[in-house]
């Protein structure tokens, strides 16, 4: 290699001088053989080693031994997959077996601004995961008086048919459908008029006209009276699945049936959702017996007269039972804060009013509500994603007079384990089954500082306070 100079002079016959030194002037010498030079093997001298015995044995035990391997895996993969356990087929849910569902009744009592007042509490509903709402009655009628109904009108006093349809329109963007209750005589015991053959009539073609105005579905009281009129039959034809009405529900209920007789509405009715009353909680035989002739795709719970039994169990007790049996859970505006009867849902938009400004007894009640409120919430959230919740099967472990405990499973999920005390004493559980491991998680409780959020509970001789309820869960086991 030739010098590399800096400059042309040559650096190595001179003085360092001042001038040098303020150019900084350097002569590098690099030795032309420094280092020896690398060329590697050309491409005749590559091809004549590897085509050695050796190097071809080598490549070839190389390559059985990735074939293998990959068979292997391959294998191992299919036997994986094979012995694996079986997926169940997710039954068919519809949107008014998702999560519960909402009535408002009275539309005034629920607020003054009539249907505008409910359009501006969608976004409530939505936060408490609400999936549908059963709105009304809103047509006019007066009492007793069947020449007087209008089901295809809306009443004057609680908005017009512009407000009714911002309402439909905000409601299907917030992904709420909306069921109109069409009662005929929502002012009277009577509500078909002692008339229910005339009546059905008016229904047919009531049902005919709200459907094409956007509802998601129409629900019918006392399914008894109406499902034997000759009407029927076309009432039911409305509704056929079809692409246009697949999403489309036709609800009814019933009050003060046995489990017999709420059977044989569903066989004759073909309703899609069937409303009746919770049962008492001690009666767990209604529930058995009512899911094991019935998907719960079709039963409803209402928690009805339940929070104003004497003595009452705390109200979050009852929302635990409705929200962990199978079926749909339905509830009456005020339910989710625990109102009484009698109480106007105003309550409802009073909590949020700070609560110093309360005396000592409005501001404990205050907080009992919100408490209730969150265990509202709490629930429909577990409700509409836990698969075992939504639709696992129903297996009682443990029932008294004053308590109840029972298990929801779904396949691979995990499961739910619903246990409650409604006495005035302790209980002590034994909980036999042998899908139950020794401890499971506490996920959700009502008034039991003992059995803390998220914390690990035996479940041998399993202990409850009074007026208690739990929520726990555990994982499949396989």
């Amino acid at each position: 290699m030739k010098d590399v100079e800096l400059n042309e002079v040559d650096q190595e016959t001179q003085l360092m001088t001042r001038e040098t030194q303020k150019n900084g002037c350097v002569k590098v010498t690099v030795p032309e053989n420094a280092g020896g030079k690398y060329t590697g093997l050309s491409k005749d001298e590559l091809i004549k080693i590897t085509s050695t015995a050796g190097w071809v044995q080598t490549r070839r035990a190389l390559l059985a031994l990735f074939l293998l391997g990959w068979a292997g895996m391959l294998a191992g993969a299919i036997v994986i997959i094979v012995q694996a356990p079986r997926c169940k087929p997710i039954p068919e849910m519809n949107w008014w077996n998702e999560g519960p569902l909402y009535q408002i009744s009275d539309v005034n009592e629920f607020s003054e601004k009539g249907l505008k007042g409910v359009e501006e509490k969608l976004d409530y509903l939505s936060q408490m995961k609400v999936k549908g709402l059963i709105l009304g009655p809103i047509h006019t009628v007066q009492a007793d008086q069947l020449d007087t109904l209008d089901l295809v009108s809306v009443k004057s006093s609680v908005g017009t048919e512009n407000d009714l349809k911002s309402l439909l329109d905000q409601a299907h963007k917030k992904g709420i459908p909306i069921v109109l209750n069409l009662t005929p005589s929502y002012d009277r015991a009577s509500v078909w008029f002692n008339n229910v053959t005339a009546v059905a009539e008016k229904i047919k073609d009531a049902c005919t006209h709200w459907l094409t105005k956007g509802f998601g579905g129409i629900f019918l009281p006392d399914l008894r009276e109406i499902m034997t009129t000759k009407s029927w039959p076309s009432i039911q034809d409305i509704f056929n699945k079809t692409e246009e009405t697949k999403q489309v529900a036709l609800m009814g209920s019933v009050t003060s049936l046995s489990a017999d007789e709420v059977s044989l509405v569903l066989n004759r009715s073909g309703v899609d959702l069937l409303l009746t009353g919770l049962p008492d909680p001690a009666e767990t035989g209604v529930v058995k017996k009512l899911y094991s002739s019935h998907p719960q795709t079709s039963l409803g719970w209402c928690l009805g007269s339940l929070a104003s039994r004497t003595p009452a169990a705390p109200i979050r007790l009852y929302q635990m039972l409705l929200f962990t049996l199978p079926g749909t859970p339905v509830f009456s505006a005020g339910d989710e804060v625990g109102l009484k009867a009698g109480e106007k849902p105003q309550i409802m938009w009073d909590l949020e009013n700070p609560a110093e400004e309360k005396n000592a007894t409005a501001k404990t009640l205050q907080e009992e509500r919100i408490a209730v409120h969150n265990v509202f919430k709490a629930l429909s959230d577990l409700r509409g994603k836990e698969r075992s919740l939504l639709h696992g099967e129903y297996v009682s472990l443990h029932s008294s007079a004053t308590s109840l405990a029972f298990l929801r499973l779904w396949d691979q999920s995990d499961r739910f384990l619903t246990a409650m005390n409604w006495g005035n004493d302790p209980v002590t559980m034994i909980l036999s089954n042998s899908d139950l491991p020794a401890q499971a998680q506490v996920r959700l409780t009502t008034d039991a500082p003992n059995l803390a959020v998220d914390s690990m509970v035996s479940l041998e001789k399993f202990q409850l306070g009074p007026k208690q309820a739990v929520l726990l869960s555990y994982p499949y086991a396989g």
